[in-house]
């Protein structure tokens, strides 16, 4: 690794070690969207193997979000069923490498991403606590 990339790789971590859970959340989704970009991309030049490491970095990262939802919420049941359904077209799209599919969860990140953006900002300016974040309940003030 060269000076330049590893001088990147510590500002990416320690821009994730400082961040608050909200921003973290809206870190792991913006990566999400990313990967799904990158798969969209990978099958239009044809490359499988990059298409497939691109969906499956999405599917860890939805399989956290389910791991990680604090039950105690009434919508977290709700966002549970939406994780688990996101993840079982994330399996098919990659088994058929299918850009619809991929299309159709990127849609569904990013109005949830939009959505926590929103709880994010309500939550910075007024000492609240937002219910079943996509960690699960978490203080976004934190």
């Amino acid at each position: 690794m060269n000076r330049q990339t590893q001088v990147y790789a510590n500002y990416k971590n320690s821009a994730v070690e400082t961040a608050s859970p909200g921003k973290l959340l809206l870190m792991l989704y913006n990566a999400a969207i990313r990967n799904l970009d990158s798969a969209i991309q990978s099958i239009a030049d044809k490359d499988i193997e990059s298409a497939h490491k691109s969906i499956i970095r999405t599917q860890d990262i939805v399989s956290e979000f389910m791991r990680t939802l604090n039950m105690d919420y009434e919508i977290s049941e709700k966002l549970l069923a939406l994780y688990d359904y996101l993840h079982r077209r994330l399996v098919e799209a990659n088994i058929h490498k299918d850009v619809e599919i991929i299309n159709e969860v990127r849609g569904f990140l990013v109005e949830l991403r939009d959505a926590w953006q929103e709880a994010v900002k309500k939550a910075s300016s007024t000492p609240s606590r937002v219910a079943a974040a996509g960690g699960g309940g978490i203080n976004l003030r934190g």
